[in-house]
């Protein structure tokens, strides 16, 4: 097995055909269709099944992937590492932004990495689910990571950067706008936009609801908080984001509560990171966080 047979069976994976992943990898399409059959061969798996919609991984391709994805991230690595300088990195850097986490920091931070890493390639996983999360950290995927709360000893070191209040998110016209805040018991009536019942926000949400003794009615779920933003604002119902992840154009309608709800925000590291991981630490280390204050009302 080689790594670029890993490559092609990840770009397949990633856009569901070889004629796509081709197009992706900026190679012939026989020669993805050369190497994926090889890969078969030699591991005497089936990777993909043939379905309407294109490739599609089987569950061995399924766990095949996964190591695969590392392997290919390792690599990646190894390269920038051997081929950096002092003064220039060349390579991938792989971040994880938890719950809309950094919406508004990690613009700034990473445009000013990249002024410093100008060859620098920044993958960014947005809004993994915990089980993903540990995932890709466990397989070492991840050089940086943004979550609420610590991280596990050992695998990453955390380092606090502040803290992040969340704002209630309403419709336009809603009267609960003309307040400095929003008393949680007061939108007990109120339907509810959540999050997917894995994910790390609807965990914040649930306890939020049982501290508060509320019990209200849940009219969709969504897995990114910019959707939740946008559908509340639409008026299918409230929803609760970090303060950060409201985009911008919709600071209007966003309100701190009351008990106010916040969690700390760390950066998750691996140890003995290299310059770029540094640099970006320092940079979010300057961003401003816990910004309840942004939102006023509109007189």
């Amino acid at each position: 097995m080689s790594l670029r047979q890993f490559e092609y069976a990840l770009a397949v994976a990633e856009e569901g055909s070889v004629t796509a992943a081709a197009e992706l990898l900026r190679v012939a399409q026989p020669s993805v269709s050369q190497q994926i059959r090889g890969l078969e061969r030699e591991l005497g798996v089936t990777l993909f099944t043939r379905t309407p919609s294109g490739l599609v991984p089987t569950v061995v391709g399924r766990a095949f992937l996964r190591d695969a994805e590392v392997a290919v991230s390792a690599a990646r690595r190894a390269r920038a590492t051997a081929r950096s300088g002092a003064d220039e990195l060349v390579g991938e850097l792989a971040v994880a932004a938890q719950m809309g986490l950094g919406t508004r920091q990690l613009p700034g931070a990473l445009s000013a990495l990249r002024l410093r890493f100008p060859r620098l390639e920044i993958t960014v996983f947005e809004e993994p689910n915990p089980a993903d999360l540990e995932r890709l950290a466990r397989g070492g995927v991840l050089d940086l990571a943004l979550m609420a709360g610590r991280c596990e000893e050992g695998l990453y070191d955390g380092h606090h950067l502040g803290d992040e209040e969340f704002v209630v998110v309403l419709a336009a016209g809603h009267p609960r706008l003309a307040a400095d805040r929003v008393e949680l018991r007061d939108l007990q009536r109120e339907p509810w936009v959540r999050f997917d019942h894995n994910s790390a926000l609807d965990g914040v949400l649930r306890e939020v609801l049982r501290d508060n003794d509320l019990a209200p009615t849940t009219v969709a779920r969504v897995s990114q908080t910019a959707t939740a933003v946008r559908w509340a604002a639409h008026g299918l119902g409230v929803t609760l984001v970090p303060a950060s992840a409201v985009p911008p154009g919709h600071e209007h309608l966003a309100r701190p509560v009351s008990p106010v709800v916040s969690q700390p925000v760390f950066a998750a590291v691996r140890p003995g990171a290299g310059p770029a991981e540094m640099t970006l630490l320092d940079l979010l280390r300057q961003e401003t966080w816990h910004k309840s204050t942004f939102f006023s009302p509109v007189s």
